[in-house]
């Protein structure tokens, strides 16, 4: 499946995880957003619609729980794809995410193969 023209956006508090992941999906093709905390992509996830949102938990202001919890509680966007990209590694932590909403949970440090997977799952179920 192509990726060409995918609106994804990336949260995470890091600067330089943000940055990675941008050039990566970038270079696949994707049209990428950025934020750093789940308070600040609450209004570009509404501007954008973006097609699959990626997100770490552990922010300021609003973790990825509360994020992932606030996108599936809305009618608008209950549907779009929300994958957890974290160092917690925990099975707990995991199934908070699940229970929160969250589609996917990938753990720190991944890879353009497993982003390019994600997006291809997901998009596909959407169509």
């Amino acid at each position: 499946m192509d990726v060409q023209g995918l609106k994804v956006i990336v949260i995470d508090d890091s600067s330089t995880i943000r940055r990675i992941a941008e050039t990566l999906l970038a270079k696949a093709g994707c049209d990428v957003a950025t934020a750093s905390s789940g308070f600040d992509s609450l209004a570009k996830i509404v501007d954008i619609k973006s097609d699959v949102i990626f997100i770490d938990i552990m922010m300021p202001r609003l973790d990825g729980y509360q994020t992932c919890a606030l996108i599936k509680n809305s009618t608008d966007y209950k549907t779009t794809p929300v994958i957890m990209l974290t160092s917690k590694d925990g099975l707990f932590d995991e199934a908070k995410g699940r229970i929160k909403g969250t589609d996917d949970y990938f753990t720190k440090p991944y890879g353009i193969a497993e982003l390019l997977d994600a997006l291809e799952r997901y998009v596909e179920k959407q169509v």
